[in-house]
């Protein structure tokens, strides 16, 4: 079991790791070594997540969600294989974590008088500016 809050535990079983060859450092041994990790959470269908929490992770994983509800979190920035396993697990709790924070409520506010004033002022200016960029008539009619 891997504990992300006191609520929300992950089984193992959820969490599929692959170890591909890394882009990033290695010297002359990157193009022999498979150090990059490459992590699968299957978010729509854990069991482990409560509803609204599963909810605002989908909205949160944005780009590293595949078509199927996947989440993809792929760590190449260490050289070693552990390292990065345990870089993409603390980025998978970290994400998990802050899905779980419910967002703080909105409180409306009103405009100050001030601004509606001055957005009203700005507003006629530039009606007065249009106003003058208009074609003049022939003389003697009066145009508005």
């Amino acid at each position: 079991m891997i504990r992300i809050t006191p609520e929300i535990s992950l089984r193992e079983g959820e969490i599929r790791e692959e170890f591909v060859r890394s882009p990033g450092p290695g010297g002359q041994k990157v193009n022999k070594a498979s150090t990059a990790v490459e992590l699968r959470f299957d978010v729509r269908n854990s069991p482990s997540l409560p509803e609204e929490v599963r909810e605002r992770l989908l909205r949160l994983a944005g780009g590293r969600l595949s078509g199927a509800g996947v989440l993809i979190i792929q760590a190449s920035r260490f050289r070693t294989q552990s390292r990065n396993r345990r870089d993409a697990f603390e980025r998978l709790a970290a994400l998990i974590h802050k899905a779980a924070q419910p967002p703080r409520p909105r409180v409306r506010t009103r405009a100050p008088a001030s601004v509606k004033e001055r957005r009203l002022g700005d507003k006629g200016r530039r009606g007065k500016t249009k106003l003058l960029r208009r074609r003049v008539g022939p003389p003697g009619n009066d145009a508005p």
